[in-house]
This record gives C-alpha cells, structure tokens and sequence, in this order.
C-alpha cells in the first residue's frame, strides 16, 4: 500500500525495497525534525508545504520539489490540505545526484513519473522499477533550481520570535518594530542577520514575505487576501512587489511553465 492516512506510522528506512513511494491527503500537519538515510524527493501536486532544513527555510507550491539527500534533517509543516507525494531512495541508487539540498522546477514528465512512482507497491520488485526511476533520475538531473531558499538565523535572542514567525508567519515586522519587541538596536539586528544569513534584516524581511505569499496563493487565497494579510498597502503595491522578485504576476506564478 502506497497510500497513507494521518494514523499511519511510517518508517521509511524499515521498507527493504530501494524505491518507496508515498501518496497522501493530510490536512494541518507538522512532521517534526527528523531524518533518515534514505535520500527524499518531496511534492505536493496540489497545496503547498514548509520545509525547514540545514538552517534554512522554504516553500514547496505545486510547481517546486525538494531533493533531500540522506541523514539531511528535516521538518514539513503543512497548514491546509495538501495532496502529498514522497519518493525515498537507497542510499547505493541516487550516487550521480548532488548530496545537497535541491528546489527543483517540476516538468510535467517529472511530475508524471513521481505521481506514477509515489503509488508502487512497497514490495514492487526491483526489476520492475529499474527502468522508471533510471528515466526519474535523468529528468530530476535536467530539472532548473529554484530559489525560494532563505537562510534562517541561529542567534538565541532571536529564537523566541522566529518561534512566534511560525505560527504566524505573516507577521512579520518592519525592522524598527521588531527592535522594539527584542529590546535590541536596529543595528544590532541589521549585523545579525547581515552576519548569519548573508543579508540585512530589510532585505530578508521581504525575500520572507515572498515565501509567504507564494505559500498563500498555493494555497488557495486570493490575491486581495495575500495582500492584506502581508499588509500591502492595495493590491496593486503587492502585485509590484511580487513582480519585481519573481518576474511574474501572483497569478501567473503558479501555472505550469513547460
């Protein structure tokens, strides 16, 4: 069985077979840090996922996948339903692909093969795999990098605020207000985020805000939606802003680009 419920405990690394796939439909849903020695491929053909992992933080909409090489530790929050698709490789297979962690476009020959791989049976034989996910690795090898990537910071004062980010991650202060809840300078918090994450807080505040928003659209709001949670001043100041990192429109975004 491939297709798995909330209930299920699921181990793969206690699967013998060296492609386990697994299909899901969960709704709010946080897996916790963890990891295994089997490397991963995570998708969600339909909602959106939060990984956070090695220090940094991302977001998986239908059009992105992670690779995640093994023993990498992890953890997927999904705050809405999501449609789930996770492959995991034997170590001895996935040699010829990075050891790194990869957001990779997702080609509708890619997203074909995981769909159909995400299903097999867990005790499918090898043989009966080979040719599938030989053709699985040849895409993933071709497919672009993304960058929804952003470095999170490790600095304790700022541990308790990052905590209260994820639960609300919206809300995400100016730079001045965020000094003011810390008991920090703004400099202070400029050279710590400059220092750990490779840019001042500003520009991490916003590179964050387009993660959110991209989370958001996937998962089903409105574009007025987006922008009022984010506190855009209109619609149209977010669609700018949205447009100037991405290049695209809130809705042109998520559709399919191949």
């Amino acid at each position: 069985m491939a297709f798995i419920d909330e209930s299920c405990k699921f181990d793969p690394d206690a699967i013998e077979t060296e492609v386990v796939g697994i299909a899901a439909r969960l709704g709010q849903h946080d897996s916790g840090m963890h990891s295994h020695a089997k490397a991963q491929l995570l998708y969600a053909p339909q909602g959106c996922m939060t990984i956070t992992l090695d220090g940094l933080h991302c977001v998986l909409p239908p059009t992105r996948a992670a690779w995640i090489p093994p023993a990498c530790r992890h953890s997927v929050v999904m705050n809405r339903v999501v449609d789930y698709r996770s492959l995991y490789f034997a170590p001895q297979l996935t040699g010829s692909i990075a050891n790194r962690i990869q957001i990779l476009e997702v080609t509708p020959l890619l997203q074909a093969l995981v769909e159909r791989m995400a299903f097999w049976p867990w005790d499918k034989s090898a043989m009966a795999m080979v040719n599938t996910y030989q053709l699985f690795f040849e895409e993933l090898s071709q497919a672009k990098e993304s960058h929804l990537v952003l470095p999170m910071p490790s600095d304790r004062r700022l541990q308790t605020w990052l905590a209260e980010l994820q639960r609300a991650p919206w809300d995400v202060p100016p730079l001045k207000q965020l000094g003011q809840q810390l008991g920090a300078s703004s400099k202070t918090i400029s050279r710590i985020f400059t220092r750990q994450t490779g840019m001042p807080y500003q520009n991490w505040r916003q590179q964050w805000r387009l993660q959110q928003a991209i989370a958001l659209l996937a998962s089903g709001y409105q574009v007025n939606d987006v922008a009022y949670r984010l506190a855009f001043s209109s619609d149209s100041a977010f669609i700018a802003f949205f447009k100037q990192h991405t290049g695209s429109t809130p809705l042109q975004y998520l559709q399919p680009k191949y």
